[in-house]
């Protein structure tokens, strides 16, 4: 059976998009197919921006016109038929659907007597729980009080009644930080049964515009400026209509500041201002007037090398401030920050756990890619790692270090000059402030890391002089700190070779006492199911006991993301019908395997098809626990399993999480040379599993 939401308000801005988004985000982890349907949208030549946004979501899979229910005229001009068509589009979305989150209509006076008795009217009548989001900011931008709050929840109650609308939760959203718990208190009285109410704290930051939106509002062209960084947010305006000296005394982090086009000495003092570590960064200028700047301003500009987006428009100083103080930030799909943000917020203020028990979910049977993913976010943010990531120059890294932080899921030290990593991080206005960063040319460390190295390599003829150089390299320093306990685990490679990354783990880290060689995995994420592929990036032609190794701690491996072990040692040949050298290695891999841990299901030689295909594998190998039940595969060799795995990537669909090490006392984890920011959450809160396995273990033997 389907089970639908209803996300509503009894006003306008009380955050719906960002409680839908968190809702969305939860229920992804929890149902394979995720429907989203808008039953009133806005029929104008302008699309509709949450309900693509929500649309943009991973885990949904629709267009828009299928999501869309009717036009506000439409319910203007008939109610009723207008509601008949709703419910006619809605049952055809959720007839595909696990599913549905439905978003209420923005307050714009769709029905009589008011817009929310028609959301419930039609909540009642497509059989969905209302979740109802009121807003903790009054239209002046005044925090209201807890019995402010307890009176709108009246009002809106009301309505809801009338409509026989079931409620389901009250989100108080946008609410007085320093009084949640006195809000929680006034709206749960006021609501008086077991009805659970939760409070979100107002964060300036997620309606804040960006200096894209500040463009388009004031008609402006970008004069100069990287244009990547119109994504940013401002965060403040500041009117530059005096003196150059008391315009750099006003400056604010994150704003932007209004300049007078003919102001050449305001623009190149807040340009300057802005390069500089002791003021603070902004997100732009607006050059008002329409004024061209004279070559010689330009020529200076170039000098500077500024990647700050200046905006010129033709509107007067009054006007350009006038717009950009009404132009309003929108939780839209091209903001990453924003969307950290408002799912970090939903995660750390909404018990998921308890609106999906009210929603009557059943645990699911199948794990999608999207679930396993976010299984990951959730087993790291448990119990916190600290990781180091040594790569700070790459803007992936950086964007990835921001969403791991919002979100939780790992402490982190990222290694670069403090000043140009941090200084880069607020020119793409991510925050990275709970990050430690960390030159690998501090002496104090350099001279310690050097002195350890010594020892490690001295069989080798390693010196002082020539390990202090080496320890300067990111990779060696990263791995020292994981080495001494600086850091719980390192993940590296985004702009670095494979070998570049696992060289220092290996000679610093070294294998575990009872393994013999360090290899890797890919975890592969089906559309129902996640396998466990080994070793497809590390070991070309391992033998049988190299091979054998591998099998146990790709099980192990396994284990630990709670993936079963059943593993199949791969062959081109089934049990005993063939026979030659490659066959004879993986035999004996198995043999190795089952003598080493009895308690391992494992068999092979086994052909590919006979692991996965349950009719297969009852054919070939009818007393197997494994054939047709495969869960971990071990392939021969590297040529092997890397093109294998790369197969089922591509032509399956698959996600292909990895490679992930193991083998290690430490986890180091590699990235790929073309890894997306989300292959890069992904690996650090890999990297971190794996850490907590590791405090574990040492817990247990003290």
């Amino acid at each position: 059976m389907t089970r639908n939401i209803y996300i509503t308000s009894i006003e306008g801005h009380a955050g719906k998009s960002t409680i839908a988004l968190g809702l969305l985000d939860t229920l992804s982890r929890e149902a394979k197919r995720l429907g989203v349907f808008r039953p009133v949208a806005r029929t104008s030549d302008e699309r509709d921006y949450v309900l693509e946004m929500l649309l943009g979501h991973e885990a949904v899979n629709l267009s828009y016109d299928d999501a869309v229910g009717v036009g506000y005229d439409d319910v203007h001009a008939d109610p009723d038929l207008a509601l008949s068509r709703i419910i006619e589009r809605f049952k055809a979305v959720e007839a595909q659907c696990d599913v549905v989150v439905i978003v209420g209509s923005d307050y714009t006076d769709v029905g009589s007597p008011t817009e929310l008795s028609y959301n419930a009217r039609v909540a009642a009548n497509l059989g969905a729980p209302v979740l109802l989001v009121l807003g903790g900011q009054s239209e002046d931008g005044e925090s209201r009080s807890p019995a402010d709050m307890a009176q709108v929840y009246s009002i809106a109650h009301q309505e809801l009644d009338a409509a026989h609308a079931q409620l389901v939760g009250v989100v108080v959203n946008r609410s007085d930080p320093d009084h949640l718990d006195d809000i929680i208190g006034g709206v749960s009285a006021a609501v008086g049964d077991d009805t659970p109410v939760w409070a979100i704290p107002e964060d300036p930051f997620l309606i804040a515009p960006s200096l894209g939106s500040l463009l388009a509002a004031v008609d402006g062209e970008l004069l100069r400026g990287d244009a990547d960084l119109l994504q940013r947010e401002a965060l403040g305006v500041v009117v530059a209509g005096m003196t150059m000296e008391n315009v750099l005394l006003r400056l604010i982090e994150g704003s932007v500041v209004v300049v007078a086009g003919d102001r050449s000495d305001v623009l190149l003092a807040t340009l300057m201002a802005h390069a500089s570590e002791t003021f603070p960064s902004l997100a732009g200028i607006i050059l008002n007037g329409g004024f061209d700047l004279l070559p010689q301003i330009e020529r200076l500009m170039d000098g500077l090398d500024v990647a700050l987006p200046v905006i010129r428009t033709s509107f007067g100083t009054y006007d350009t401030a006038r717009i950009i103080t009404k132009t309003r930030g929108r939780l839209a799909a091209e903001s990453p920050r924003k969307f950290d943000t408002a799912l970090a917020l939903f995660e750390q203020h909404v018990d998921a756990a308890e609106l999906m028990r009210r929603l009557d979910l059943h645990p699911p049977t199948v794990v999608t890619p999207l679930m396993f993913e976010y299984g990951l976010l959730d087993r790291a943010r448990q119990r916190p790692q600290h990781i180091v990531l040594p790569e700070g120059s790459d803007d992936r890294i950086l964007r990835a270090s921001s969403t791991l932080l919002r979100r939780g899921v790992a402490k982190l030290t990222i290694l670069g000059d403090e000043g140009e990593v941090r200084g880069r991080a607020a020119e793409l206005g991510l925050d990275i402030s709970g990050a430690s960063i960390l030159s690998p040319f501090d002496e104090e460390l350099r001279d310690r890391f050097a002195t350890e190295y010594v020892k490690l390599r001295a069989h080798k003829g390693m010196t002082m002089d020539v390990a202090r150089e080496t320890v300067t390299d990111v990779s060696y320093f990263g791995t020292m700190m994981v080495h001494l306990g600086l850091a719980d685990g390192m993940v590296s490679g985004a702009a670095h070779t494979t070998a570049h990354t696992i060289r220092p783990s290996f000679e610093i880290i070294k294998t575990k006492p009872d393994v013999s060689i360090v290899s890797s995995v890919f975890l592969m994420c089906l559309e129902d199911r996640v396998l466990v592929y080994g070793d497809c990036a590390v070991n070309p032609d391992p033998d049988a006991a190299q091979l054998a190794d591998i099998a146990i701690s790709s099980a192990a491996t396994a284990a630990q993301f709670g993936i079963d072990q059943r593993i199949a040692m791969l062959s081109y040949s089934t049990g005993t019908s063939g026979s030659g050298a490659d066959v004879d290695k993986v035999r004996a891999a198995t043999a190795l395997v089952s003598e080493r841990r009895p308690d391992l299901a494992v068999d092979g030689p086994i052909q590919y098809d006979a692991a996965v295909d349950a009719a297969v594998g009852k054919s070939k190998m009818p007393d197997s626990e494994v054939a047709g039940r495969a869960t971990v595969f071990v392939f021969p060799d590297l040529n092997t399993g890397n093109n294998t795995y790369k197969a089922v990537q591509r032509s399956a669909g698959a996600v292909a999480i990895g490679p992930v090490l193991q083998g290690l006392r430490k986890p180091i984890n590699d990235l790929s040379r073309g890894a997306l920011v989300q292959d890069i959450v992904n690996t650090v809160a890999i990297t971190a599993i794996q850490a907590q396995a590791v405090a574990a273990e040492k817990q247990e033997q003290a």
